[in-house]
């Protein structure tokens, strides 16, 4: 049995990383973009209906849409989430997606630019992270892709905290009892995804870094230890295991 993907997306139409985000998540998980549905939830909520339809379910980043800011798209997104927990849906947050979760299940938060990142950085695995089966095999502490300007001050009271990075405490959560993880980092981007995806917002990180597009590249490492995370969390939770590992995106 082939697994089935649902990617929860908040982008324009115009947007060209809509279709880059499939690409990722496709080579981060090993498997074909073919098995990856799209539902826009600038659109509205899936149904429960729908949401059933699929063994997993992902969120990733977006460009121009903020948690903190919200928006007419914003309650009905969170509702989404909310009806992920309610049904133990595997799901699998990072970025805007990680934010989106947090909020919607009581968490909080902020945008700040003294706690923006972009690039990759240094995260730490805190006690539960070093005992978690997911996230033990990452090392203590990794190398891990990131932009982002919201950040969340305060997480769900059922969320583990699982790494923290200089700037940001809350980099990684799980969900107590429930198949559910989130990180504040893009394990779908490796190193070229993520140039691909700055290039695309460039505005970025001239107000992050203050770099160039050149010195900034320069400064970006190749995540290896998140580059398998996702289809960690595919083996953890025993879902069909189907997808090609020789593909790629």
């Amino acid at each position: 049995m082939t697994t089935r993907f649902l990617l929860l997306q908040i982008r324009d139409p115009d947007d060209p990383m809509r279709i880059q985000e499939i690409a990722c998540f496709a080579r981060a998980l090993g498997c074909s973009s073919n098995q990856i549905s799209i539902f826009d939830l600038l659109s509205g909520a899936p149904s429960i209906a729908h949401l059933q339809k699929f063994d997993v379910v992902l969120l990733g980043g977006s460009g121009d849409y903020s948690v903190a800011e919200g928006g007419d798209w914003l309650p009905p997104a969170l509702e989404a989430m909310r009806e992920l927990h309610a049904l133990s849906k595997p799901t699998f947050a990072s970025c805007w997606g990680f934010q989106a979760m947090a909020k919607a299940l009581g968490g909080e938060v902020i945008t700040d630019l003294s706690h923006a990142e972009v690039g990759t950085h240094a995260v730490r695995l805190t006690e539960a992270g070093k005992n978690d089966a997911l996230f033990a095999s990452l090392g203590d502490e990794f190398m891990a892709p990131m932009g982002h300007q919201d950040y969340v001050t305060k997480l769900p009271p059922d969320a583990i905290l699982l790494a923290s990075s200089a700037k940001v405490e809350n980099q990684a959560f799980k969900i107590r009892g429930k198949p559910i993880y989130c990180t504040q980092f893009h394990p779908e981007l490796d190193r070229a995804a993520l140039l691909q995806r700055v290039r695309a917002y460039p505005q970025y990180i001239k107000r992050i870094t203050g770099d160039s597009l050149e010195v900034f590249g320069q400064k970006c490492c190749e995540p290896e230890a998140t580059n398998q995370l996702l289809r960690r969390f595919i083996q953890h939770f025993r879902l069909p295991a189907s997808w090609d590992k020789s593909a790629t995106c």
